[in-house]
C-alpha cells in the first residue's frame, strides 16, 4: 500500500533531457511563427518613408546588395526595417513615435550590436527629403563592414 504514494523513480538518464530538448525547439519553432507572422504584418503597414526606402534597396539596386525588409533577427525578439545580412547591417527609419522611445531603441540597439550587427538610422524626413544622401552613406558604412569581414584578422 506504501508503494501507491511514493513518488516515481526518475527516468532513465537521457529521457527527461530529451523532452526539455524537444520542448525548447517547440517554443522556438513557434516564437518564429510569431515574429515572421509580426514581420508580414509590418510590410503590409509600411510608410511612406519605408515604401521609399524599399524602392531604392530592393532587387540589388544599391550596389548590389540584398536587403531585406522588416525582417525578423535570429535569436532576438526583434524585426529590422532593412537587413542587409553580408554588411550585417540594419537600418531604421524612425518617425515621431521614436522621439518617445528614445531608451526603447537605444536598448534594443544595444542588443543587436552585441549579436554583431552594425546600426544605421535616419528620420522619415531625411528619407523623403535627402534620399541620395542616405543612399550614399548606407553604400559606405556597408562597404566598410563588407571589406573589415572579409580581411583577414592579424
Amino acid at each position: 500500500m506504501l508503494n501507491n504514494t511514493l513518488t516515481p523513480s526518475p527516468s532513465p538518464s537521457g529521457r527527461g533531457e530529451q523532452n526539455i530538448q524537444q520542448a525548447d525547439t517547440g517554443y522556438r519553432a513557434s516564437a518564429s511563427k510569431v515574429k515572421i507572422q509580426i514581420a508580414r504584418n509590418l510590410r503590409q503597414r509600411e510608410t511612406p518613408a519605408e515604401q521609399i526606402m524599399w524602392h531604392a534597396l530592393r532587387s540589388r539596386r544599391l550596389n548590389n546588395l540584398k536587403f531585406r525588409r522588416q525582417h525578423p533577427i535570429a535569436n532576438t525578439a526583434f524585426v529590422a526595417d532593412f537587413l542587409c545580412y553580408k554588411a550585417r547591417l540594419l537600418i531604421e527609419i524612425d518617425g515621431g513615435i521614436h522621439a518617445f522611445q528614445q531608451d526603447e531603441d537605444a536598448n534594443r540597439q544595444e542588443i543587436l550590436e552585441n549579436e554583431g550587427y552594425s546600426f544605421l538610422r535616419f528620420t522619415n524626413e531625411q528619407v523623403k527629403t535627402d534620399l541620395e544622401n542616405v543612399l550614399v552613406k548606407i553604400a559606405q558604412v556597408a562597404d566598410s563592414l563588407i571589406r573589415q569581414s572579409e580581411s583577414p584578422s592579424p
